[in-house]
C-alpha cells in the first residue's frame, strides 16, 4: 500500500478534484449514449483523454476480427462499423510496476417513460448528495472514478510506474462485444479492473447470459371469428409460461451450485419485449418475443441453448397450431458464460487493501446474478479481472442515481490500487 504521506497526498487531490469530477460525470450523463449512439459520447472521451495526455486510440468493433473468435456475440439490430471503443494510454518508459486496464461501459439501456422519472433521465439533476440519471449509476459513475482515479495521481505528483489503459466501450449491456475488440485489438495488463458499480465490494461470481427471440406465426380472422384462426400472440404466452416451467427447473438444479446454492432462484427469466399483430379486430398473425435466461458459471452455452429450444419445442407439441406450425428461436446477443473470480489472487489482496486504507473497513464480496465484462479477461484471456466500484441505485430503473460521497471514496482506493499494483513515479 501507499505510505501514510502518499495516501494523504492522494486523498488530498481526489477532493480537490471532485467539483470537477461530479461535473465531468454530469457531462457524460446527459450523452444519450444508448445503443448504436454512443459515438458522439465516445468523441467527448476522446477528447478529454487526448487533453491530458494519454495515446488515444478510437476504432469500432469492425475494425477486428471479431466474428473470428468463438466467444463473439451476434449483434442484431446494430452496425458494428458504428459501434466505437475508445483506448487511452498512459505508458511507463522505464516500467517497474504491473501493467492495468481499467475498463468501463458508455452505453446505457433505454430509460422508458420521461414522466416516470422524477429527475429529467438525461439531466445529471444533483440532490442530497446523489446524482440522477440514466447511466448515472450503472456505469458512468465508475468511469468517473477510473479517470479522475488517475487524474488524483497526476495532482499529487506521481505517475503509474507502469502502463496503464483506461478504456471505455459499448455493447456491454448486449453482447460484451466492445470489451471483446480491445482485446483482439492487442490490448493486454497484468490485471483488469471494471468499476462497475458493486457499492464497494468485489463480484466473487457472475452469471452468464442468453438472450434469444422467439417469432411465432398465426392464421389471422375476424375476431367474430376467432374459433376458426389462431392468436399468435396467445401461442407466444403459451411459450413463455413453458420457459418458466424450464427456469423453475433450473433453478432446481442451482441449489447444489458450489456459488449460486446460497442465492434464491439465480437463474432469472425474463420476456423483456413483445411485439405482434396488426389490428385489434383481427386475431394476431405474428408475435415475436425477446427474452433473457441466465446460466451458472461452468455450465455450457450451447448446451443451455439447447436445452432453451428443446423447451419451445416441447411446449409447442401441445397446442394444435404450434404443432404444425412450429415456433422460431433466433439467438441476437448475449451469448455470455459466467464467471467465477477465484478467492486469493494477488490482484484482489492488492484491491482489498486500497478498500481498506479508504474506506477503513474491509472489502466484502458479492455474487450476481447479473452479466459483467470480467469474464472476457478472466475466462478467455488468462488476466486477473476485478469488478469494484461505487455505490448507487435503480441500474435500469427509474430514478436511477450514483452515492457521491461513495463515489468520492472509491476514486481513492481506485487510486490507491493503481499507486500499489503499478508503482508509483514521482514527476516534476
Amino acid at each position: 500500500m501507499p505510505d501514510k504521506t502518499t495516501l494523504r497526498k492522494l486523498s488530498d487531490a481526489v477532493e480537490a478534484n471532485f467539483e470537477e469530477q461530479v461535473r465531468f460525470l454530469a457531462d457524460i450523463v446527459r450523452h444519450p449514449s444508448l445503443r448504436g449512439r454512443e459515438a458522439p459520447l465516445q468523441d467527448h472521451m476522446y477528447r478529454w483523454f487526448g487533453g491530458r495526455g494519454y495515446t488515444v486510440d478510437r476504432f469500432s468493433i469492425a475494425d477486428v476480427h471479431w466474428l473470428d473468435h468463438p466467444k463473439a456475440s451476434p449483434m442484431v439490430g446494430v452496425d458494428p462499423a458504428g459501434s466505437f471503443q475508445v483506448v487511452a494510454t498512459k505508458r511507463c518508459a522505464s516500467p517497474a510496476g504491473r501493467s492495468l486496464i481499467i475498463q468501463g461501459h458508455i452505453d446505457v439501456v433505454p430509460e422508458g417513460p420521461v414522466e416516470m422519472w422524477s429527475f429529467p433521465p438525461y439531466g445529471g439533476t444533483v440532490k442530497d448528495g446523489w446524482m440522477y440519471g440514466r447511466g448515472a449509476h450503472d456505469m458512468k459513475s465508475g468511469v468517473s472514478a477510473m479517470c479522475f482515479a488517475m487524474e488524483a495521481l497526476r495532482a499529487a505528483g506521481f505517475a503509474p510506474a507502469a502502463d496503464v489503459h483506461l478504456q471505455t466501450v459499448t455493447e456491454e449491456e448486449s453482447t460484451g462485444n466492445g470489451a471483446l475488440a480491445t482485446l483482439l485489438r492487442g490490448y493486454r495488463a497484468e490485471a483488469c479492473l471494471i468499476p462497475e458499480p458493486t457499492g464497494g465490494t468485489i463480484t466473487r461470481a457472475h452469471t452468464g447470459t442468453l438472450w434469444f427471440r422467439i417469432r411465432v406465426r398465426g392464421v389471422p380472422v375476424h375476431v367474430a371469428v376467432a374459433q376458426s384462426g389462431s392468436n399468435a400472440i396467445m401461442s407466444g404466452y403459451h411459450l413463455i409460461q413453458a420457459l418458466q416451467e424450464h427456469t423453475r427447473q433450473l433453478n432446481e438444479t442451482a441449489k447444489t451450485d458450489k456459488w449460486y446454492s446460497g442465492i434464491q432462484d439465480p437463474i432469472k427469466f425474463n420476456p423483456g419485449m413483445i411485439r405482434g399483430g396488426d389490428w385489434a379486430s383481427s386475431t394476431p398473425a405474428w408475435c415475436e418475443i425477446d427474452c433473457r435466461i441466465g446460466l451458472l458459471p461452468g455450465q455450457d452455452i450451447a448446451t443451455q441453448q439447447r436445452a432453451v429450444e428443446k423447451a419451445v419445442a416441447d411446449a409447442a407439441k401441445t397446442d394444435h397450431f404450434l404443432a404444425n406450425n412450429p415456433p422460431e428461436v433466433q439467438w441476437n446477443g448475449f451469448l455470455a458464460d459466467g464467471y467465477v473470480l477465484e478467492p486469493g489472487s494477488e490482484a484482489e489482496t492488492v484491491l482489498a487493501e486500497a478498500h481498506r486504507a479508504a474506506f477503513g473497513q474491509e472489502m466484502s464480496a458479492r455474487i450476481t446474478t447479473a452479466v459483467n465484462d470480467t469474464r472476457f479477461y478472466g475466462l478467455y484471456f488468462d488476466m486477473p479481472a476485478l469488478c469494484y466500484g461505487p455505490k448507487g441505485e435503480g441500474a435500469h430503473a427509474f430514478d436511477e442515481r450514483t452515492n457521491l460521497e461513495h463515489l468520492k471514496t472509491t476514486t481513492l482506493a481506485m487510486a490507491a490500487f493503481i499507486a500499489d499494483w503499478c508503482g508509483l513515479q514521482a514527476i516534476d
